[in-house]
């Protein structure tokens, strides 16, 4: 007690700081305490939460950073399931949409919701663009989908592929081609607009490509004359180079094609090429020679090492290529039953006639203006070094448009100018082939067999 009566008497003195006692001034440090520690905890909530909302605003309004596509893409369509199945979901989203829209007068892009890679439209937006998909809008149709042409409320002209939910295919090709071409921009390939997942629909959107694909033009009833003329064709060829040498080439991971075929070649009024149609594309890694995968593709477009081992790479796209560039110059298919057993297969037929000398009867027939020989043969000499049995000589894309494009192939008399100075290589047995010299063997005598 004695103690306590001290204590007191020392609380209440007055210190030299303004004459306050010392009790007062003791509360007056603790209310300061008090007042910075809830100023902290205060400023570290607002942190935090100011960042996950501009996460918020990044995910729904993908300001330039990308995130991965496939997870993403899983996402998406775990996110439209659930939606789908849970009312209360439903309008927990639909408030977490309107808490998001007043965070993003920010952003500087107050567009529709995106993720990256095209605009997530709505399945009741793209029935209203196709006219609830009506027959009289199918563009196309094939064994994975159909395409519809729409018409956006901006007016902008689109493509709809509708794919076929079967047995999961939809979903897969889906993933695949959001995820090969969603970010890629090149002038010969088409380009993913946007896409629609609700329930089980899924559904991409592409630009528009007004004049049809290769295939209608080339086997199509065009009447007498083709308005494929052989400089048009050609242009098509190196158009379709580019796009695949860019898919190759220009990515990373590098994409495989896996369907290069005269129907996925779409052509503008100019006849410019768009390599189309992603869903069976793979991507390959950096590190990575090959990927195993189970064979798809179309008969006769298919190399052979890759229908006998399921092994792909870029070359099978190059392989599918040369078939495409001798549909090009012979205006016929792949497969053709309706021909003599001689020529049902093209790639046969096509060897044995240059074998044999007589390139400048491969020339569709409805070609009117014949292309100079130079020209014919530098074609000719791409398709034989795109088809070569061994993938490991096929050129790559990246060749194959200087091939096409550059006009310095040596004939007769450059190869015998050269020809003590040059060790043979393949490319130069291939030339033998097509600008023979006195010194060259039969023409494809053993390496055909």
């Amino acid at each position: 007690m004695a103690t306590s009566g001290a204590s007191l008497p020392l609380l209440t003195n007055r210190t030299s700081i303004a004459g306050l006692k010392f009790y007062v001034l003791v509360i007056i440090f603790l209310a300061i305490a008090v007042s910075i520690l809830l100023i902290t905890v205060l400023c570290i909530r607002r942190n935090r939460s100011s960042k996950k909302s501009q996460m918020q605003v990044k995910v729904k309004h993908s300001s330039g950073t990308i995130p991965l596509v496939s997870k993403e893409i899983v996402e998406v369509i775990k996110i439209g399931n659930v939606i789908d199945d849970d009312p209360k979901m439903q309008k927990q989203v639909e408030c977490e949409i309107e808490e998001s829209s007043s965070v993003s007068v920010e952003s500087p892009s107050p567009s529709p919701e995106n993720i990256g890679w095209g605009r997530w439209y709505t399945l009741k937006e793209l029935e209203n663009a196709t006219g609830r998909f009506s027959d009289g809008n199918v563009i196309g149709e094939g064994g994975y989908g159909i395409v519809y042409r729409g018409i956006l409320q901006d007016g902008s002209v689109v493509a709809v592929k509708n794919l076929l939910n079967n047995k999961g295919q939809a979903e897969k090709e889906f993933k695949v081609e959001v995820e090969a071409i969603g970010k890629v921009r090149h002038k010969n390939l088409v380009g993913l607009v946007g896409y629609c997942a609700e329930g089980a629909q899924r559904m991409l959107v592409y630009e528009y490509v007004d004049n049809g694909n290769l295939e209608q033009w080339l086997h199509g009833d065009v009447g007498p004359i083709s308005p494929l003329t052989w400089d048009i064709r050609m242009k098509i060829a190196v158009g379709t180079a580019k796009g695949l040498a860019y898919l190759h080439e220009g990515l990373e991971p590098k994409v495989v094609h896996r369907d290069v075929k005269s129907s996925n070649i779409l052509l503008d009024k100019k006849w410019n090429a768009r390599v189309s149609d992603f869903g069976l594309a793979k991507l390959l890694g950096s590190g990575k020679s090959y990927v195993t995968t189970r064979v798809m593709g179309t008969f006769g477009y298919v190399s052979p090492e890759y229908a006998s081992t399921g092994m792909l790479n870029e070359s099978s796209d190059v392989y599918s290529f040369g078939i495409l560039l001798m549909e090009l110059i012979t205006g016929r298919s792949p497969i053709d039953y309706s021909r003599p057993p001689a020529e049902m297969n093209l790639v046969d037929w096509f060897k044995g006639m240059v074998a044999s000398r007589r390139g400048d009867e491969l020339l569709d027939p409805l070609i009117e203006i014949q292309p100079s020989p130079r020209s014919l043969k530098r074609a000719l000499l791409v398709c034989l070094r795109c088809i070569d049995l061994d993938a490991n000589k096929r050129p790559k894309m990246g060749q194959i448009v200087h091939m096409l494009e550059a006009d310095d192939f040596p004939f007769r008399s450059d190869l015998r100018t050269r020809e003590k100075d040059y060790v043979p290589s393949q490319a130069d047995e291939s030339k033998k082939v097509l600008y023979p010299t006195r010194h060259a063997e039969p023409v494809y005598k053993a390496s055909w067999r």
